[in-house]
């Protein structure tokens, strides 16, 4: 497993809905102009290194090209949006920039 990857459109289904099926994948889906994004960048990166074989990271760049019908296919309504999807559903969101002891919490709470 690649703990933290970079996906697209075209990749997106198999290397984290299927991958979602043998452990969870966070999706970060983010967009370059977005402060957020870069406030959380490094602490998801921090988050899923302290989880090493547990859980993934997919960043995804959704605001231009392709791309951003997975923000669609997601409803997504601001950035960063981060998703978690296990058995190839989203089982849980949160939107903005958070703490690590968030990030952990949620991963906790809801990645079974």
């Amino acid at each position: 497993m690649n703990a933290i990857f970079d996906t697209t459109a075209e990749t997106f289904d198999k290397e984290v809905l299927e991958a979602s099926f043998q452990y969870p994948v966070l999706v970060d889906l983010w967009a370059d102009w977005c402060s957020p994004c870069i406030v959380i960048a490094p602490i998801l990166k921090k988050v899923i290194e302290n989880h090493p074989a547990k859980i993934a990271l997919a960043k995804i760049e959704v605001d231009e090209g392709k791309n951003m019908k997975i923000a669609g296919q997601y409803q997504v309504r601001g950035f960063p949006t981060i998703l978690l999807i296990q058995n190839g559903k989203e089982k849980a969101r949160f939107s903005g920039a958070k703490s690590q002891s968030f990030i952990e919490n949620f991963i906790a709470e809801h990645a079974v």
